[in-house]
């Protein structure tokens, strides 16, 4: 006999790295969250905004070149979106605000996860990718993951203790919370009972 949760489909993460430097720590630690994640049994998506870059966000051309429908399915695909990005002036990268403003409907009701390189906490940055998502009608875990660069990653990998426990309370959470969400989103979009999810049947 198996359980609920092994007949359920895997959780689809899309893990999308925000950074555009090519020796990027950012890079590194959500690759560590893609790989802690498809441990758990996730099926993880990696988009890396440096080796995959968007057009500068444009309203009226956006949506017609030729690589949005392939980016468009695999955000739809996505049970949880996991956000990482750098700390740039306390706000987020440029690439990551225009990954986030091509889409809307696509997040509503989906779990975001945040992970910012930040020598400041990240705090407000955490904030505005929360903001976002509040915007977007997505949720939220109740908190982000942030380090310090160098301090917490060296020559690509994660060599913190305390950054690799954050990382794994982290993977665990979105496996159980997002898949929660997930079966809650997909029987909101298949019935015909109010709340917030009915304007996106």
């Amino acid at each position: 006999m198996t359980t609920n949760q092994e007949s359920e489909p895997a959780l689809r993460v899309l893990a999308v790295a925000g950074s555009m430097n090519s020796e990027s720590v950012t890079r590194a630690v959500v690759r560590e969250a893609a790989r802690q994640l498809a441990a758990r049994g996730c099926a993880v998506d990696v988009l890396d905004l440096s080796q995959e870059p968007l057009p500068l966000y444009n309203p009226d051309t956006a949506y017609d070149a030729a690589s949005f429908p392939a980016l468009k399915l695999r955000v739809d695909q996505a049970d949880v979106v996991v956000l990482g990005t750098p700390d740039y002036h306390g706000s987020i990268s440029s690439a990551m605000k225009n990954f986030l403003d091509h889409f809307w409907h696509e997040f509503a009701g989906k779990l975001f996860a945040t992970i910012v390189a930040s020598h400041e906490k990240g705090l407000t940055v955490t904030d505005q990718l929360r903001t976002v998502a509040r915007q977007c009608y997505a949720w939220t875990l109740p908190y982000g993951v942030s380090f310090m660069g160098q301090e917490d990653v060296t020559d690509g990998k994660v060599s913190s203790e305390t950054l690799a426990k954050r990382l794994d309370m982290m993977a665990r959470d979105i496996t159980v919370y997002g898949r929660l969400l997930a079966v809650q989103r997909r029987a909101d979009l298949a019935s015909q009972e109010p709340g917030f999810m009915a304007r996106f049947r």
